[in-house]
């Protein structure tokens, strides 16, 4: 294993920050647009099945959101962890620190799919007060997707596993192909082409558990072959080091997740209170919003890995150089999508929808919201750089700012109290970014998130000077 982590660091440590960021970035953000990318297929034809058959997912995903909070919690954590012990040439207890986020994974992962599948009934009709014209439709879909919550688990601790090290390009690869299959599948599951039944949205929950299931069986296997001696294993050794390490790290992100995720199922339920149709429109105006959040977390992981691994070899400026250059890359990259989206917002619309109602609620939800789009790119990159470095509360304090003061604070406002309605909710979804992009460019320049993590200072060393040990020998060495 030695050697081939050494060569990713050297490569992540020195070379040029953009250059490296691309090779790093481009893999994971083309798997991100894979990935999300089955949900435009899901999409797309669902608009086949039914005019609204399309927002049944929508509904399913913030609680989906909250049930996988501990998986990211922990995706986190591990990331800033492992990477930062592979920077420091720890390898031994990277290995440690992996088998027990594996064990971690597969628990909880198999816990919070049960609970899924077991509440979702109450969620549906009384939490999110789903519209009656799709709630059964909703909650068979729900009962699939429990078990993609399950799988999920596994996948991203795999693949954070392997991006740690600066693997980044087999996990892209692995989970571009699983989605690539779930995008085949679909029109033969919902509309029931060829010897498949008709399933509708129960096709496409179908076709998405196939897909991870698969995906978290093929990143084992080359987990196994390819990283021998990265020994990842269930283990009864979990250690309170480790535990507290990640709620250090992970539970900044842990109250995010659920905060970001509750917040979304207030606003769909704000949403839900106009009706079908603007739950359709919304659910339209959020495949531009998904396409722009897996490209931009895509080259924000690999940002989060650069920052974590340079922090670790103690180049705390180089960590700060990195955080300032990819925001400005991401700013700019967004700003040109956002003004190809609103160039090509009719045509957009019109592949996902026929309905003259749906269409004009979509375009106005666009046309408004798009513009923000390039200060997200900025609060995703210092969201994940947060992680990367192990310093999550400030963006996590951004992250609940933006989506309950602005998503529900603002958004009930405006839709009810003052009476706008949809268009409210769209206001408040794009003053949400404007802050939140601001706010975190300014923590990205002045925070003191460069500080270690992983090392205790020894007496009479300064600050932020790596301590030189001739064994394997750290803090947590317990991890």
């Amino acid at each position: 294993m030695g050697v081939a982590v050494r060569k990713y660091r050297d490569r992540i440590l020195s070379g040029s920050i953009i250059r490296t960021a691309l090779w790093l970035g481009l893999p994971l953000m083309i798997v991100q647009v894979v990935q999300v990318s089955y949900n435009i297929a899901d999409a797309f034809w669902l608009s086949k099945y039914s005019d609204v058959a399309m927002a049944v997912p929508r509904q399913a995903w913030p609680p989906i959101m909250f049930f996988s909070a501990f998986s990211i919690a922990l995706s986190s954590a591990n990331l800033a962890l492992i990477s930062q012990y592979v920077g420091a040439k720890e390898f031994r207890t990277a290995s440690k620190v992996a088998s027990k986020y594996f064990t971690a994974s597969l628990t909880l992962g198999l816990l919070f799919g049960t609970t899924y599948l077991v509440l979702r009934p109450i969620i549906f009709t009384y939490a999110i007060r789903t519209p009656a014209e799709i709630r059964d439709e909703v909650i068979a879909y729900a009962g699939i997707i429990a078990f993609d919550v399950m799988a999920s688990y596994l996948v991203l601790a795999y693949s954070t596993i392997l991006q740690s090290v600066g693997d980044t390009r087999r996990p892209a690869i692995v989970n571009g192909l699983t989605s690539l299959i779930n995008i085949v599948l679909d029109p033969f599951l919902i509309l029931g082409i060829g010897p498949f039944p008709r399933l509708g949205v129960v096709g496409a929950a179908i076709a998405t558990v196939t897909s991870r299931v698969l995906g978290a069986v093929t990143l084992f296997i080359m987990i196994k072959r390819s990283y021998p001696d990265l020994r990842v294993r269930l283990t009864k050794d979990i250690g309170i080091d480790w535990v507290v390490a990640n709620l250090k790290i992970g539970l900044p992100v842990l109250v995010l997740v659920i905060a970001n995720s509750v917040a979304k199922m207030t606003q769909l339920r704000l949403v839900n209170i106009f009706g079908v149709t603007v739950a359709t429109a919304y659910s339209i105006g959020f495949i531009v919003m998904d396409l722009a959040d897996a490209s931009l977390r895509g080259f924000a992981r690999a940002s989060a890995i650069m920052v974590g691994q340079s922090i670790g070899a103690g180049l705390k400026d180089r960590a700060r150089k990195i955080a300032l250059r990819t925001s400005a890359f991401i700013f700019v990259a967004t700003a040109v999508g956002a003004i190809v989206v609103y160039l090509l917002r009719n045509q957009l619309i019109w592949i996902f929808t026929q309905n003259p109602a749906i269409w004009a609620e979509a375009k106005e939800f666009l046309e408004i919201f798009v513009w923000s789009l390039p200060l997200f790119g900025v609060f995703i990159n210092a969201m994940l750089i947060g992680r990367g470095s192990g310093h999550t509360l400030p963006p996590t304090l951004i992250g609940i700012i933006r989506l309950w003061g602005c998503w529900v604070g603002i958004g009930y406002l405006l839709a009810l109290y003052m009476g706008y309605g949809p268009l409210g909710i769209w206001v408040g979804m794009a003053l949400s970014n404007i802050f939140a992009g601001i706010a975190s460019l300014a923590w990205l320049k002045y925070g003191n998130w460069v500080r270690p993590i992983i090392r205790k200072h020894m007496p009479g060393m300064k600050a932020g000077t790596p301590a030189r040990r001739k064994h394997n020998s750290f803090p947590h060495q317990g991890l």
